[in-house]
């Protein structure tokens, strides 16, 4: 099942790309516009439920409850999910385009491995997976070099014989970009601030640790869908570029607008 519906597809589309394009690594980014547009609608739903998650956060009737019943945690939680129903806010709304993109990252790393095939138990693994219409018989073994990387191999830039993951640090850095260009401002005292805060910390040194030690045609995945979907989402004008401003400076709007 896992095969039929994320490898084979992936495996596919990637070799069907790169017998147009020629070229391994281009067609990676190539690929994952393509994941971007097909996801398109899922990223705007994920917009529309942080916005209105954030508008129900800074209501009154959510402060007061959590002023009211700060000290019994079950009765908390049941007003909370009264609120969200009454609001229409799904509380696993904006981590959805995030989990659809687990399958996605681990059925590429899969699909990649078995593109780069070389070895003759490799290539008739390969084999198992090819749609009729492709013919791989011109296509592989693939060219697996791109820029000074082995698209197989976990990548290093090799700088007077110390090897350098330059892919591996532009993930951590556009990985936390995205994540605080996409996260709006929290009002002082919003209790969800902080696990937001954790998770902008924590999740670019997962994915640079994911792409420090796994093939680098992985790597070039991360960084270009973190590329792409900041460009997609000023494109939609919802970055927000006052979250990279430290401290004093990075305010809530209203809080901006009251102080003029």
């Amino acid at each position: 099942m896992w095969d039929t519906i994320i490898i084979n597809p992936m495996v596919n589309t990637l070799l069907w790309i790169y017998s147009v394009i020629g070229n391994f690594g281009i067609a990676i980014i190539i690929f994952t516009i393509v994941i971007r547009l097909i996801t398109h609608p899922l990223t705007v739903s994920q917009i529309k439920s942080t916005k209105k998650m954030q508008e129900m956060q800074q209501s009154k009737e959510f402060q007061e409850i959590q002023k009211k019943y700060k000290n019994d945690r079950e009765k908390l939680s049941r007003e909370q999910m009264r609120l969200y129903q009454e609001m229409g806010v799904n509380p696993l709304g904006s981590c959805l385009p995030t989990l659809i993109q687990l399958p996605i990252i681990i059925g590429l790393y899969q699909a990649i491995i078995r593109a780069l095939a070389v070895t003759p138990a490799q290539l008739l693994e390969l084999s198992n997976h090819i749609y009729p219409f492709i013919n791989a018989s011109n296509l592989i073994p693939l060219e697996n070099r791109f820029l000074w990387m082995n698209l197989s191999q976990p990548e290093r830039l090799y700088v007077f014989g110390v090897g350098i993951p330059i892919l591996a640090i532009f993930v951590v850095i556009t990985t936390y970009l995205q994540s605080k260009l996409m996260t709006p401002v929290s009002q002082p005292g919003d209790q969800g601030a902080a696990m937001t805060r954790a998770m902008n910390i924590y999740m670019p040194f997962l994915m640079g640790y994911l792409a420090y030690s796994f093939a680098s045609g992985l790597s070039l995945y991360f960084v270009a869908s973190n590329v792409i979907g900041i460009v997609q989402y000023s494109a939609m004008g919802k970055v927000d570029w006052r979250n990279l401003l430290p401290g004093k400076f990075n305010l809530p709007e209203k809080i901006i607008r009251s102080k003029k």
